[in-house]
Order: C-alpha cells, then sequence, then structure tokens
C-alpha cells in the first residue's frame, strides 16, 4: 500500500490551479496557431492572432488567460492501493483551490446558488473521483468559465432517435451558444449512460485532447464530421465570422438503458484551461 500525503495533494492542486489559469495546454496553442494558417477571413484571422498573443502575454506575466478564472473541476483517478494520509481528499483538494487563489490574486467566482453570497476563496470545487488499480494517484484539474458552460445543455432522446437527430441536436446548441461563448469552442459530447452521467461524460470529453485518432473508428469519424459540419456555421472566433467555429470535437460514450438516450454537450471556449498531474 502507498501512502500519500494529503498536504501533496493540496500542493500539487494548487500548483495546477494556477498553471490552469495562466498557460493553454500545448494541444490547444497548436489548433490555434493551425486555425490561424488556414483562416481565410482576414477579420478572423485578426482574432486568432489577437487570442494567441492574449496567450503568450499571459504565459510570460504569469496573469490569468480569462477574466473569469471559472469554477475548479477535478477529476480524480486514485489508485486501490494508495491511501491517503494526515488528512483527506476532498479537504486537500478545496485547500489547494483555495491557496491558489488566494495567494494567485484570482477572480472569485463561487457562491450559494440562491442566495448569491460569495464563498470569497472559490471553493468548493467541483470533484469527481474514479478507483482505478496501481499505486499513482491522477489529479485532473479543469477551470471552467460560465459564459460557455452556461450554453451547455442535455436533452433525452427517445431510444429510437437516429445520428442524424442527435447531429442536430449538436449543432444546434453551438448555434445557440453563438459570440456569448467565445468561439473558437472545444465541444465535449456525452452519449449514454443516465442524466447525470451523460453531463460527467461531456465534462470530461471536453478535458480529452483533440486531435487524437481514436482506437473506435466510428467515434472518430463522427467526431471529424461535426467537426466539418460546425465549423461551415460561419460563426468564427468570437462570433464574428470566418470558419474557425470550433477547435476540437470530443465523443464520450457509456452503455445506457435500452428505454432511453442521453445525449449532453458541454461548449468550451478557446480558453479551454486544464491541467494534470500525475502521483
Amino acid at each position: 500500500m502507498r501512502e500519500i500525503k494529503a498536504r501533496k495533494i493540496k500542493d500539487t492542486i494548487f500548483e495546477l490551479s494556477l498553471k490552469a489559469n495562466f498557460y493553454l495546454p500545448k494541444y490547444i496553442l497548436k489548433a490555434l496557431r493551425k486555425a490561424y494558417l488556414e483562416e481565410t477571413d482576414e477579420r478572423a484571422k485578426r482574432l486568432l492572432k489577437i487570442i494567441l498573443e492574449n496567450e503568450e502575454i499571459a504565459r510570460r506575466e504569469k496573469i490569468p488567460l480569462c477574466q473569469d478564472t471559472g469554477m475548479v473541476i477535478v477529476f480524480v483517478e486514485m489508485g486501490d492501493k494508495v491511501r491517503i494520509v494526515d488528512g483527506d481528499l476532498t479537504s486537500a483538494i478545496n485547500e489547494g483551490v483555495r491557496e491558489a487563489y488566494l495567494k494567485g490574486y484570482l477572480r472569485k467566482s463561487v457562491c450559494d446558488p440562491l442566495l448569491k453570497i460569495n464563498t470569497q476563496d472559490n471553493t468548493p470545487a467541483v470533484i469527481y473521483t474514479r478507483i482505478v488499480k496501481g499505486e499513482k494517484l491522477k489529479l485532473s484539474l479543469c477551470v471552467k468559465g460560465f459564459g460557455a458552460e452556461n450554453k451547455s445543455q442535455i436533452k433525452m432522446f427517445e431510444p429510437t432517435a437516429t445520428w442524424k437527430e442527435i447531429k442536430e441536436f449538436v449543432i444546434n446548441v453551438v448555434k445557440e451558444a453563438g459570440p456569448d461563448a467565445c468561439p473558437p469552442f472545444i465541444i465535449g459530447i456525452g452519449i449514454g449512460g443516465t442524466f447525470d452521467k451523460v453531463a460527467v461524460l461531456a465534462k470530461e470529453a471536453v478535458m480529452k485532447k483533440i486531435g487524437e485518432r481514436k482506437k473506435d473508428l466510428k467515434i472518430y469519424r463522427l467526431e471529424k464530421e461535426l467537426f466539418t459540419e460546425i465549423n461551415k456555421l460561419n460563426i468564427g472566433p468570437m462570433g464574428l465570422g470566418g470558419k474557425t467555429t470550433c477547435l476540437g470535437v470530443n465523443i464520450l460514450t457509456h452503455p445506457t438503458h435500452i428505454a432511453g438516450l442521453p445525449v449532453a454537450v458541454n461548449i468550451s471556449c478557446h480558453a479551454t484551461r486544464i491541467a494534470e498531474k500525475i502521483l
């Protein structure tokens, strides 16, 4: 049995919270640069250049990529041979977030849903935990702004729904998001499971690397099909037109009940801020 101190988890979450806010993942930067080179609309190209310059400034000055420093979501993959000592997982994660947002002078946006009283430290984080085999602990952290989160949707389809119907739903969600969610987007799609499971799938999908060929060729083809059609919408960077509406589409599925077909679409803006570390 491997022991990991709660303080180590706290320190790692502190590090990841700052990293996610200051630096875009390399694969997103690569996608933005590719989009800039391939964009033919002059205004869209100029906006993509500004987005890339913004990233460069944030990285150099260690300041937030976006004024909305979001709500922190953490996916934990915990080995079955790992034991946390000198504290507990949830408290360690929240303490790491609290310290990062206070010491990093990041905007605190988390509040009571009805009273709207701010918690003053951007906690609590949203935490999902999965037990896996092994002696490692993987922490995957996403800083999710709500300009894009507010445009996400779930639909409980009839089990007879076709791919055409699902695709139309996804495209309509993107259309409704429009300029309000700060395109170009990364789009996470969950299919299957239950009402709650499909939303988590969509969030996990947003956090997957884009542009990677999937083992499941059918899913890969569906992702490519959606990617192509979404980029024909002419929403463009920041909603001002152009062929770069979407940087990537990721689909995750889960077996579902024979009587249903849940589908969730999680919209994420061009500043999709993700960081992870394995302990």
